[in-house]
């Protein structure tokens, strides 16, 4: 269910247990959730054996909570599920310095998804396209044939269209089939329909079909979001002038990804650090996502460049904007197997997938706006170790108090911060 609000005001200086209970609170959580959050090991063997092949065990990441995002005037606690250190502060600090303006605000496309099927050895190439074109009505309704709650409540096939492509192997036509998804992220119900297709686009064109498949480019389902970062709420002081220099910075660090695939490969992994870590936390196909996410830069732009488009209006205010394809669900695949994922859907409180790609889209965003902050003033490193200094200490031997300690002393001194550094520091300390 929704949070009333997001500012989970000294949520970070709470233990796991604490801020597991407030989350669980907030979100309204039964005891089987709150039980699920808790269990280092939240799949057993069967369930994780009906996942995926070969299964000999599990693997588990940090969820943690992304705090402050409010999103078309509504509050969210946002999950994330990710191994790297300072993703979630720094989502939760952008998404507190946007609230002079409201917030987050989205405007997102249907739930479209695209089915091709790959139609090989076509004699005539225009007779063929005209043939479906003829026959496309009855092609919808074998389509929408199958028994379906997306098409009960209104979702399935909606278009057929076709492309003609030239390629190494010679002309190919290909049959698209656009499919409304209602809730699900649809590739099942899509990758289905093309296969009771093709058959029929087999006689229908006398030619010989190949790949029947989904497409992870979704052009048709566009997550659009965007939020605007006054002077005063992007300076540390509140200081205007201080606020002005930053987003000059900001500006300038993004004409770089605009500019070189170089920088804006890096740029990206930060918008995606926002972006699949939700995807991973509400058992979404992150891969599926983050292959959209990157492919549409170059398809929308003709090249790859930044994903995440910033500017200052005529006020001075940071702007940014995000667009990209976002198929996500909150029925059906792991989203309603695992567990946890059940769970960080509950804390959500999301009630459609257009409303989870909102929330995906913003901290992207967000997260994007975290790093380029960081990069333009003090370096990325500097709040990334203050983090990451007791990951260091572990790996370095340390055990209990030693751990803290030894990240400590490793944050107050000058100088680089290495991990054989950190081996000499827990050496002192234990001499």
């Amino acid at each position: 269910m929704p949070v009333d609000n997001s500012r989970l005001k000294g949520f970070y200086k709470l233990n796991v247990e604490q801020r597991r209970r407030m989350v669980s609170e907030l979100a309204n959580l039964n005891d089987e959730q709150v039980a699920a959050l808790a269990a280092n090991g939240e799949l057993d063997d069967a369930s994780a054996d009906r996942m995926i092949e070969n299964v000999i065990g599990t693997m588990s990441l940090p969820v943690g909570v992304a705090t402050n995002f409010i999103i078309d005037e509504k509050h969210y606690v946002v999950p994330f599920c990710l191994e790297e250190s300072s993703v979630v502060a720094a989502a939760s600090n952008m998404a507190k310095r946007c609230h002079a303006k409201g917030g987050f605000s989205s405007n997102n496309d249907a739930p479209m998804m695209i089915a091709q099927i790959q139609l090989l050895d076509v004699k005539d190439h225009q007779a063929a396209i005209q043939q479906i074109e003829e026959n496309k009505t009855e092609l919808m309704e074998l389509a929408n044939s199958l028994p379906s709650t997306m098409i009960r409540l209104g979702g399935g096939c909606k278009n057929i269209t076709t492309r003609l492509l030239e390629t190494l192997s010679g002309p190919m036509l290909i049959v698209h089939i656009h499919v409304d998804c209602r809730d699900a992220m649809g590739a099942n119900a899509v990758n289905t329909m093309a296969e009771l297709l093709a058959p029929e686009l087999e006689k229908m064109t006398t030619s010989r079909s190949l790949l029947r498949i989904l497409s992870n480019l979704a052009t048709q389902r566009l997550a659009r979001v965007s939020a605007t970062f006054t002077p005063q709420e992007m300076s540390n002081t509140g200081d205007v002038d201080d606020g002005k220099n930053i987003i000059d910075a900001i500006l300038e660090a993004h004409h770089f990804a605009m500019a070189d695939p170089y920088r804006a490969a890096t740029h990206n992994k930060g918008v995606m650090n926002g972006i699949s870590a939700v995807a991973v936390a509400c058992g979404q196909d992150w891969r599926a996502v983050e292959a959209g996410c990157h492919a549409y830069v170059a398809y929308h732009q003709g090249r790859y460049g930044s994903m995440t488009h910033w500017e200052k209006d005529s006020e001075g205010n940071l702007v940014g904007t995000i667009e990209t394809p976002m198929a996500v669900g909150i029925v059906g695949g792991a989203s309603k197997v695992h567990p946890v994922a059940r769970a960080n859907l509950e804390i959500l409180g999301v009630e459609s997938a257009q409303e989870l790609a909102s929330v995906m889209a913003a901290a992207g965003l967000a997260q994007n706006l975290g790093a380029l902050r960081a990069l333009a003033t003090s370096g990325i490193q500097r709040g990334h170790m203050r983090l990451h200094a007791k990951n260091m200490a572990v790996s370095a031997g340390a055990v209990g108090e030693e751990i803290e300690k030894v990240a400590q002393q490793l944050i107050a001194e000058e100088g680089p911060k290495t991990q054989t550094r950190v081996a000499e520091i827990l050496e002192s300390l234990r001499e």
